[in-house]
């Protein structure tokens, strides 16, 4: 839920009018707006590009799990993993855009670690995958635009672990 939802139904819930510090939120969430949108379209007209680096890496970094054994060996499982990073990247997005976590943590984390345990997916293996997602994004964003988008990668990894 954005903030400018989040403000209007606390005061509707209250029976009152925003508070200025509440309009001094949506007031810094809409001066973020263009920054927001610009490291959406980013990161959604580079995903092939994003996803392709970040599995690079993930491979080069983990060759056991696309070894015999691992949990995306052979063509079917590798292209189940690199369609989660495409799905993680979309997460992050929605979050960049909304200027909040909520998005991510009720479209893609809930029960996240309950698939993947259920599916035979090693969890510490997802975090590592999500670095490789992030360190491939961010190396395409400005510094500024970096540190904004960090923590919704950062998010996603943390509830993981």
């Amino acid at each position: 839920m954005t903030v400018i939802s989040q403000v209007i139904l606390q005061a509707d819930d209250e029976l009152r009018y925003p508070s200025s510090g509440e309009l001094k939120s949506i007031k810094e969430f809409l001066e973020t707006g263009m920054q927001r949108t610009r490291i959406a379209a980013t990161l959604s007209e580079n995903e092939k590009k994003i996803v392709q680096e970040a599995t690079k890496k993930l491979w080069q970094k983990r060759p056991d799990f696309i070894a015999p054994g691992g949990n995306a060996y052979g063509d079917k499982q590798r292209a189940l993993c690199i369609r989660d990073f495409g799905w993680y990247l979309r997460l992050i997005t929605y979050g960049v855009l909304a200027g909040d976590k909520e998005p991510i943590e009720k479209i893609g984390l809930i029960g996240v670690r309950e698939m993947y345990n259920s599916l035979g997916v090693p969890v510490p293996g997802m975090v590592e995958a999500i670095n490789a997602l992030k360190q491939a994004s961010l190396d395409l964003l400005n510094t500024e635009d970096a540190m904004a988008t960090a923590p919704y990668f950062d998010y996603i990894i943390q509830a993981m672990s």
